[in-house]
């Protein structure tokens, strides 16, 4: 077992634990940090035939009434409308409405944690939640760090809130039921993490062939990429300095999600083309170390990842920029590689990022 503690002020800490067969006694790990009688599982279609199941009968075992919640797996699910519907089955009375003391478990990959942690922050004004990230996207990224949102047709994640966890409790062995594409699409964020801060964690990958050895080393991929994103949440919760790093590749990858309408590129996919992009833009004007974008591209490659999009109209890419949230007025805060391991920050004006993202 493998533990961190994201501290932060006014109570709002909590602890990732990072542990094989986790999700059979999840209950009593979440008795330790919530004292109430009721819980609602939220999760997705895929998830719920697989892992419901053992989460429910292991909240009963902790003495927890429990109700459950599902919707339509997918991106094109992370929307306002199916949002009202979660709200409505957490209202139902069957077997119980939740109530502002019941707490939300969100059980699956990024867009059930997503959509539960922006439910549990909304509702009554705010309720408790617990995340379980069940893909290795969400068990590296989006359950730590209380980012929850849903998307509008502008873009991506534009509707949410900074809404903590009481827990994030990971099951290495949910991956092994994730198809190929699925699990590689979450080493995509591996690797941004690699690019971003931490060297040896790139260099670990590199020796890895594939999924087999990455298999072997994935607590502790999981355990590096989860102690790095900590380490910056913990200095920026807020995402107004420093924690703009973690979204090297995503200001292009989201646009790029947003004009392959959520279906042509996973979350993953399209954050690798966005990474790769950057660093060819970023070579091309002399912000990034010759031969960074070769190599990240290599890599990338390796996990079937893709480095260029298809069929992206310019005049689109520019108008869904416009959108980003890390914009402000006529600037845009973009994020950069010196060198494998080692990002900074760049203001710019939005007219200028998005002449070079045509370039990329």
């Amino acid at each position: 077992m493998k533990q961190l503690t994201v501290a932060l002020p006014a109570g709002r800490s909590y602890d990732i634990t990072i542990s094989r067969g986790i999700l059979s006694r999840c209950g009593e790990e979440i008795r330790k940090v919530y004292g109430g009688k009721e819980a609602a599982v939220v999760t997705d279609s895929n998830v719920g035939s697989l892992y419901a199941k053992a989460v429910i009968d292991s909240l009963r075992e902790a003495g927890f009434a429990v109700k459950s919640v599902s919707f339509p797996a997918g991106e094109p699910s992370k929307n306002m409308e199916t949002l009202v519907k979660l709200y409505d089955g957490l209202l139902s009375p069957y077997p119980f409405p939740l109530t502002r003391g019941g707490l939300i478990v969100a059980l699956g990959g990024g867009v059930t944690g997503d959509m539960a942690g922006f439910a549990a922050a909304t509702l009554f004004r705010g309720v408790s939640f617990v995340q379980i990230p069940t893909t290795l996207l969400a068990q590296v990224d989006s359950s730590v760090g209380g980012k929850v949102a849903v998307d509008l047709k502008q873009g991506k994640n534009l509707a949410g809130a900074f809404y903590q966890p009481r827990a994030v409790l990971i099951d290495p062995d949910t991956l092994d039921t994730l198809p190929d594409r699925v699990f590689f699409d979450g080493m995509a964020e591996v690797v941004k993490y690699g690019l971003i801060g931490d060297a040896p964690l790139f260099a670990l990958l590199e020796g890895c062939a594939g999924r087999k050895e990455l298999s072997e080393q994935i607590e502790e991929i999981i355990y590096r990429s989860c102690d790095q994103k900590r380490r910056i949440v913990e200095r920026d919760e807020q995402d107004t300095g420093e924690r703009m790093l973690l979204n090297f590749g995503h200001t292009l990858g989201h646009a790029y999600e947003k004009l392959g309408n959520y279906s042509r590129y996973m979350h993953g996919e399209a954050v690798s083309c966005g990474m790769a992009a950057i660093l060819r833009i970023g070579e091309a004007h002399g912000l990034t170390e010759p031969g960074t974008a070769a190599r990240a591209e290599a890599l990338l490659s390796r996990f079937g990842l893709p480095t260029r999009p298809d069929g992206i109209p310019p005049e689109a890419l520019k108008e869904t920029l416009a959108y980003d949230k890390k914009s402000d007025g006529g600037s845009l805060t973009a994020v950069f590689c010196r060198d494998v391991g080692e990002a900074f920050l760049q203001k710019m004006p939005k007219a200028e990022f998005a002449a070079w993202a045509l370039e990329g």
